[in-house]
């Protein structure tokens, strides 16, 4: 991706150095997409959820490579700023309110509950605010055969959709029925979330064509397909479990951002709308 000459967000609140201690658990849509990329897709977290009780947690010192990391996230998110704005404005006739992306090493607090990076990027809805260990990056590269600098941005790109859905009420309407709905349903709920939100951020990678360089999106394709449920939940050890996915399934996941990138409107990415997925 050619980012050079793209100017970096303002909207970077970076806590790389920064300690503290883990906030405490909020309920409701706070907690509804915490895993975005459905990195531990299957695996208990709730203990990573529920805080760590005001703990006194310390940040590790960045690396060069995370340093890297960070000033291409911010000209990554730079580049969503610009292409949501247009498509609030021209496809949706409103106006985008631009979410911060909290860039931390380690451990960091959110409204959302006490996050670890091992939880990977995630988006809370409470602060409007996308969080991303910035070490995250090269374990997409070195554990789940995702690496690339698209692959990366592809990551930012997801987690900037989910403020799109929470900017336009999808989040919250998800949300209300989840705590009407069966384990099983609620997670159906969730797939269509996450899909949809791989789609926007085919709209999104449309948008900065002509930023893109040979290869880009096979690699955000390619890390599509290693965060789907089945593929994660095969790389654990485990046979997939239908039932229990709750981001998609590879091949759903690299269809709707292909959809996305080849439609280029927010009206092709109604998952919730679909028969099939």
């Amino acid at each position: 991706m050619r980012l050079k000459g793209v100017r970096g967000s303002r909207n970077v609140e970076d806590r790389r150095r920064i300690g503290g201690k883990a906030g405490a658990r909020i309920g409701g849509v706070g907690l509804l997409v915490v895993l975005a990329l459905g990195y531990f897709a299957g695996i208990d977290v709730t203990p990573l959820l529920d805080g760590a009780g005001g703990q006194q947690v310390t940040q590790r010192a960045p690396t060069g490579e995370e340093e890297r990391a960070a000033e291409f996230s911010s000209r990554v998110l730079a580049t969503t700023e610009v292409v949501w704005s247009g498509v609030f404005r021209d496809q949706l006739g409103g106006t985008y309110t631009q979410p911060v992306l909290v860039l931390y090493s380690g451990v960091t607090q959110s409204p959302c509950g006490g996050t670890s990076g091992a939880t990977g990027p995630f988006y809370c809805p409470a602060d409007r605010k996308a969080y991303l260990d910035t070490d995250f990056f090269a374990t997409m590269a070195r554990q789940l055969g995702a690496g690339g600098d698209f692959a990366a941005a592809y990551v930012i790109a997801h987690e900037v959709a989910h403020h799109v859905q929470n900017e336009v009420g999808v989040l919250g309407k998800v949300d209300a029925a989840r705590r009407q709905s069966s384990q099983a349903e609620a997670n159906a709920l969730t797939v269509r979330l996450e899909l949809q939100a791989d789609c926007l951020a085919g709209i999104w990678a449309q948008q900065v064509g002509g930023l893109l360089e040979p290869g880009d999106i096979d690699e955000a394709l390619n890390a599509a397909r290693q965060v789907g449920d089945d593929t994660l939940q095969r790389r654990a050890g485990r046979v997939p479990q239908p039932h229990t996915f709750t981001h998609g399934t590879s091949e759903q996941r690299s269809r709707w951002f292909a959809r996305g990138y080849e439609a280029g409107q927010v009206r092709a990415c109604d998952t919730f709308a679909a028969r099939s997925l």
